[in-house]
């Protein structure tokens, strides 16, 4: 087990060793018995091999409640769950006492209500899997869609790349559009001011002011 929850149910305090002495009968603290601990360790490590199954889905992740329900663990009919255990832990009677008498008192109640510990831990164990399965359905979503919304990323970016790719090349036709139209212009103009040149020579000897312009080609923008 990696989780120490149930701390408070057993004593992991090693026993006196041989050589000191011994308390008498009459002093002597009640021992836990020597399997005690093992035993929780066995009935976790049962009830951990036991994936959750989650029959409905979790309406409201952020509710526990909701979780355990989907889940199907329910309170049992006497109520004591871990979280009652958890609830007497920290009540104004007990929760500044010492962690051995904590223990009794919870181990006392719950042999007064004719509850069994082990039910105790399979229901905290229940519960504490139903969150670590729920806690790898939720990463498991989130990596799918961590993955889907990738590759439609990916998607859309090829489809702006394409288009970037169209548009400029539309680009440059036009402005080559442009440029081929305004050589031709120009061309044009030196053509035209060749023309004029020629008929102001022509009637250059029948007049005293000649009115054909020669003006030298305008520059287009």
């Amino acid at each position: 087990m990696d989780k120490k929850w149930y701390n408070y149910f057993v004593s992991f305090e090693a026993q006196e060793s041989a050589g000191a002495p011994e308390k008498s009968e009459t002093n002597k603290p009640p021992l836990e018995p020597a399997s005690a601990a093992q035993t929780v360790a066995q009935i976790a490590a049962t009830v951990k091999a036991i994936e959750p199954k989650f029959t409905t889905p979790v309406s409201n992740p952020s509710s526990f409640d909701d979780i355990y329900k989907a889940a199907e663990i329910r309170s049992p009919a006497h109520g004591f769950t871990i979280f009652k255990i958890a609830d007497m832990l920290i009540s104004e009677h007990i929760r500044k006492l010492p962690t051995e008498v904590k223990r009794s008192s919870v181990l006392l109640a719950l042999e007064t209500a004719g509850v069994k510990l082990q039910e105790i831990i399979e229901d905290a164990v229940r519960r504490d899997r139903a969150l670590d399965t729920f806690e790898s359905i939720q990463k498991r979503s989130l990596e799918q869609l961590e993955s889907q919304k990738k590759n439609e990323n990916l998607s859309i970016q090829a489809e702006i790349d394409r288009l970037v790719k169209e548009h400029q090349a539309k680009i440059q036709l036009n402005n080559d559009q442009l440029a081929k139209q305004k050589d031709q212009f120009a061309k044009w103009c030196l053509q035209k001011q060749q023309e004029e040149q020629r008929i102001a020579d022509a009637i250059a000897p029948f007049v005293t002011e000649n009115l054909i312009s020669t003006n030298a080609p305008r520059k287009t923008p």
